[in-house]
């Protein structure tokens, strides 16, 4: 099997990427945010344009897939017209901003995360995944996902703790966006074409960004009411576009928000009948993981996602069903991760996409006839 090509960057709404299926075209919602009529005019959007769904993103960003070349620019204009596209290619490439959803309005994460957006052409040159992570409700919930530098809150107060590293360094949250700028201006000096992530260089950190601990994990989002309103379940992360659309008007939603785990928050919103989404926490799609596949995505070399369906019941712990061995679908290990190679499946056991596999050349068949426990 040949080994898939890493891009090295992200698309986004001015420089999409071509799929299997024809472009892929990203929305960065601003505070992890879309009014509801926003978010409805998406959805109109996807469906015109697109192939009737939007994908949730692990970085908690909206996508297009489908989109015919000759259709990009009316797409823009349209995404423009809902005040969803920076006018600025080069500030919607910096603009890789994690938000913990469960902020009020005017509080300290969305105004941290405002003063943050504002200022974004002070960042120095960073590399195209860069990312920034506002975590300063009273637990952190986006510990576990990726980002370079985090503000978060720990028993003395603030602290901007660059990732990778056990400790941050205690702020005042009137300077936060300034030490959060020359934190990056740190690593723009310090990293390398093959070190391009916090992680990579943080041991080579000075003491002043060191010191103080940051606050507990908090518990994983559930679907289900909570104080903002209702969040629903995405399986795979898909959103179909028409019933997502109805889902808002029917629920009386304000917004929508979104977050990197396959999860929507229809702020305001009423939990209602919802069958196209996800509403039982304890539905194993929740625990699956599946990218678009073959013949979505050109790198693929099986259909992943009726596969991923049909285990995902049968396997304990969490399933990840990759179409190559790029994993894009989840960067961490599973308890059983299957990798597309040539039309059958390798299978690692408590691994990533890309590590050594246990069994090779497994077909649907025998997958479906095996024991996962």
């Amino acid at each position: 099997m040949s080994a898939p090509i890493v891009q090295g960057w992200c698309p986004g709404a001015h420089r999409p990427m071509m799929s299997g299926d024809g472009l892929v075209v990203r929305v960065r919602p601003r505070l992890a945010r879309l009014d509801a009529t926003q978010a409805m005019g998406l959805c109109d959007l996807a469906e015109r344009f697109g192939n009737g769904t939007i994908d949730l993103t692990n970085r908690a960003n909206l996508q297009l897939r489908g989109v015919a070349e000759a259709d990009h620019q009316s797409l823009l204009t349209e995404l423009t017209a809902l005040n969803l596209l920076d006018a600025e290619p080069g500030i919607e490439v910096r603009r890789n901003i994690l938000v913990s959803p469960l902020y009020q309005a005017g509080d300290m994460t969305a105004r941290l995360t405002q003063e943050l957006i504002d200022r974004l052409a002070e960042l120095p040159a960073l590399p195209a995944k860069f990312g920034f992570a506002i975590d300063t409700g009273p637990e952190r919930l986006l510990a576990g996902d990726s980002a370079d530098i985090r503000l978060e809150i720990g028993p003395e107060g603030m602290i901007l703790r660059a990732d990778g590293a056990e400790t941050g360094r205690l702020i005042q949250d009137s300077e936060a966006i300034d030490h959060l700028i020359a934190l990056a201006a740190w690593f723009s000096q310090t990293y390398s074409p093959e070190r391009r992530r916090m992680a990579r260089v943080v041991s080579n950190l000075p003491p002043e960004w060191q010191g103080s601990t940051p606050g507990p994990v908090g518990s994983p989002l559930q679907p289900g009411p909570c104080d903002q309103g209702t969040l629903y379940g995405a399986a795979f992360g898909q959103l179909p576009a028409r019933a997502l659309k109805e889902l808002i008007a029917h629920s009386g939603a304000q917004a929508l928000r979104v977050t990197p785990w396959r999860l929507v928050l229809l702020e305001g919103g009423a939990a209602i009948s919802a069958p196209a989404f996800v509403t039982d926490g304890t539905d194993p799609l929740m625990t699956t993981d599946a990218c678009p596949g073959a013949p979505f995505c050109s790198q693929a070399q099986v259909e992943t996602r009726d596969i991923a369906r049909a285990l995902a019941a049968r396997v304990p712990g969490n399933l990840h069903v990759s179409g190559c061995s790029k994993g894009c679908a989840r960067m961490g290990p599973a308890d059983v991760t299957l990798i597309g190679n040539a039309g059958r499946f390798d299978l690692v056991n408590r691994g990533r996409a890309g590590d050594e596999p246990c069994q090779t050349g497994l077909t649907v068949e025998t997958l479906m006839n095996m024991d996962f426990t």
